[in-house]
């Protein structure tokens, strides 16, 4: 069994944070992403690198995998994902995205979609459902 819990934005757990997820907005409707590897749609997000912060790989993964070219990017909050009795921790945030460019040549992305919500079955649907619905929580739209 996964489970999702949410802190603070600002917490800092005992270990370092491995991923940045960033549920992003174009034009009212969400970005998600396919991954070339796979069928299913995902929120934008990938591992912080070393020396890099979580807002910074944020920036970076959501420009990688969406083609953000102008954004604002707010911090949601931290998260752990508790799986197969190993903890995981990253930062969920959301994007308001102004201007898309194309997806990067050398991405690992093979296309985004704009929907109006998550889809039915993301690519992890013990994880990504409950990131969906915080960042809902957070914009108080639910």
């Amino acid at each position: 069994m996964t489970e999702v819990a949410f802190f603070d934005s600002l917490y800092e757990p005992d270990t370092v944070l491995t991923y940045s997820v960033i549920s992003s907005r174009y034009m009212d409707k969400w970005i998600f992403v396919r991954h070339q590897r796979r069928q299913t749609y995902e929120i934008a997000g990938g591992h912080i690198e070393e020396g890099e912060s979580s807002f910074e790989a944020a920036g970076r993964e959501l420009m990688e995998e969406t083609g953000a070219l102008s954004f604002t990017l707010e911090c949601v909050a931290t998260y752990s994902v508790k799986k197969d009795g190993e903890t995981g921790w990253g930062r969920l945030y959301f994007a308001e995205v102004q201007e898309l460019g194309p997806i990067p040549d050398d991405s690992e992305i093979a296309e985004i979609v704009f929907l109006d919500t998550i889809p039915l079955v993301p690519t992890h649907p013990d994880i990504q459902p409950h990131l969906f619905r915080k960042t809902l929580e957070y914009l108080k739209i639910v």
